[in-house]
């Protein structure tokens, strides 16, 4: 777990006094905050400093925050959140879809953005203290480490996003066994006012998307099913 005291976060926003009022915000709440005005400013910054979650701008001129998004996630897995004007749940789809782990629409609380870093960075996989657990579990030619919250394809490490982790720290716990949506927006910590049909939805696009990266055809999926009208299981080899 990332802990506020020694947590890094680039804070993009081209408002100046929206990204003044955050980073000032945020450094009293125990953070150390970068920030930058642009997407241009902020590759600058990543090529030479690690960063423990962006809070990106989703309306910014030049590279807007989906698209800078979608290109992050190629390389890099450090959790997203994205602030945007648009509150309409399709914009806010679009971008867990380019790779976010969160969504916050403007205009909000400080105090709202501050609780749901918190929730991100407590998405980081931890051990399992139930020795009856393999440490290992097999998914076709995929790997995952339980302990380590690792995922490989042969040698190669499979990049997981904060949400993506924390899904794999949930099913891994009880492989086998049906989780249910509700436990899943609980448990991601997506609860909140966009309404019930929304999160579901939500927590919709993350299991497809992690489905993209454990399955050999995600349409077909072997080991990370859906129980009709009960929710999700991983079924590991």
């Amino acid at each position: 777990m990332t802990h506020a005291s020694d947590a890094h976060l680039l804070i993009v926003d081209d408002d100046e006094r929206i990204r003044a009022l955050l980073c000032r915000f945020l450094g009293r709440a125990g953070f150390y905050v970068t920030g930058a005005r642009d997407a241009a400013q902020a590759r600058r910054l990543l090529e030479g400093l690690d960063f423990d979650l962006i809070v990106l701008d989703v309306m910014m001129p030049g590279e807007d925050g989906v698209t800078l998004t979608r290109d992050l996630r190629r390389a890099r897995a450090m959790p997203i959140l994205l602030l945007t004007a648009k509150g309409g749940t399709d914009d806010r789809i679009a971008g867990l879809e380019a790779g976010a782990d969160d969504y916050l629409a403007k205009p909000f609380e400080p105090k709202e953005l501050l609780l749901r870093i918190n929730a991100i960075l407590r998405r980081v996989p931890a051990a399992s203290d139930n020795p009856a657990l393999p440490k290992v579990l097999h998914l076709g030619r995929i790997r995952y480490d339980i302990g380590r919250g690792e995922m490989w394809q042969g040698d190669n490490p499979v990049r997981l996003t904060a949400t993506e982790a924390q899904l794999m720290r949930i099913f891994s716990a009880s492989p086998g066994e049906v989780v249910s949506r509700t436990q899943l927006i609980e448990d991601l910590g997506r609860g909140g006012p966009e309404g019930e049909g929304a999160q579901d939805r939500a927590v919709d696009v993350q299991i497809t998307r992690l489905r993209r990266k454990i399955e050999a055809d995600p349409k077909q999926p072997r080991y990370l099913q859906t129980v009709r009208g009960a929710g999700y299981l991983l079924a590991p080899d």
